[in-house]
């Protein structure tokens, strides 16, 4: 790890982020936040699912989201889809970049999609084989890395397997993910190197929620240990539906400052991330993130990073 690095932030707020939002929000103040992550320099910005409305109601409006989208040149906005049904769906309105999802644990498998790992795996062969003929790029996503609400410890054996299961069927990237938010640095590190050794590193991600408050640790571990995307949700929104006691994701603003002072180059604009982060935690009546809190309130314009 060293000054000067890029860093590639994905942001997963307007998905992951506001899928465990205990009431509906507007198509429209999804649509503008989307908008505002836009222009702060963000180049992925994760828009919405496609898993049918009664698993996850609060993004049962992913159509309209989708068409509403007002696509700014360069940024990717990549969906969730289940199945093949939800591939086309996804597709139908535009969709040109995809993200699927299993887990490293059969306990949370069944809870979550009601399926094995497996029969996960099976479901996305067909939607591998449409990605592929209509050059469309696909994530995908493990679950449950470091941690289960249900088994507990999950074997890094385990997260091997179906990371490299994942790669076989064609996904172009990887993100491993502690969904529970138990994971501390050094287990972070040793199950990223554990997966590296079979993944190429640029193919992988790391998807850290804050549970206990180590989501800047592990991140700070993995980068040493060579990763350079990480998952981020504005105002550090999030939490899973089928994960109970899992807290929001890493705040992208406490991420942003963080790698800002390591002289790692994300170009992000932290003052309009701050500033998007505090539009949207005052929309849904969240705390708003550390960074961002501090950030805005030192002078208006912000100041550069001082050591």
């Amino acid at each position: 790890m060293s000054a000067g690095d890029a860093v590639k932030v994905v942001e997963v707020g307007p998905r992951d982020g506001l899928q465990n939002e205990p009431y509906a929000i507007a198509t429209e103040i999804k649509l503008e936040l989307i908008h505002r992550l836009s222009k702060t320099g963000l180049k992925v910005i994760e828009a919405t699912s496609f898993v049918r409305a009664p698993a996850i109601p609060q993004l049962a409006d992913a159509e309209a989201v989708m068409s509403g989208l007002k696509r700014k040149p360069g940024v990717c906005y990549p969906v969730l889809v289940p199945n093949e049904q939800g591939y086309q769906r996804a597709r139908s309105v535009g969709a040109d970049e995809i993200a699927v999802f299993t887990a490293a644990s059969e306990a949370f498998n069944r809870k979550n999609i009601n399926c094995s790992i497996d029969e996960s795996l099976a479901r996305f062969a067909p939607v591998m084989a449409l990605a592929r003929r209509d050059a469309v790029r696909v994530r995908g996503y493990v679950s449950c890395t470091l941690g289960c609400p249900y088994q507990g410890e999950v074997p890094i054996a385990d997260v091997v397997r179906v990371a490299e299961a994942l790669l076989d069927e064609g996904c172009d990237e990887i993100s491993l993910g502690d969904t529970i938010g138990v994971g501390t640095p050094a287990s972070a590190r040793r199950m990223l190197r554990s997966v590296a050794e079979s993944i190429p590193m640029e193919q992988l991600a790391i998807h850290f929620h804050d549970t206990y408050g180590q989501a800047l640790a592990n991140i700070y571990a993995c980068l040493e240990a060579g990763v350079r995307v990480v998952d981020s949700s504005v105002g550090g929104l999030g939490g899973c539906p089928y994960a109970r006691g899992a807290t929001g994701n890493v705040a992208t603003e406490d991420l942003v400052y963080m790698l800002d002072g390591l002289g790692m180059a994300t170009g992000i604009d932290l003052q309009k991330l701050a500033e998007t982060g505090e539009w949207i935690t005052s929309q849904l009546d969240r705390p708003r993130s550390r960074a961002g809190q501090a950030w805005l309130k030192r002078t208006p314009t912000g100041n550069v990073h001082e050591t």
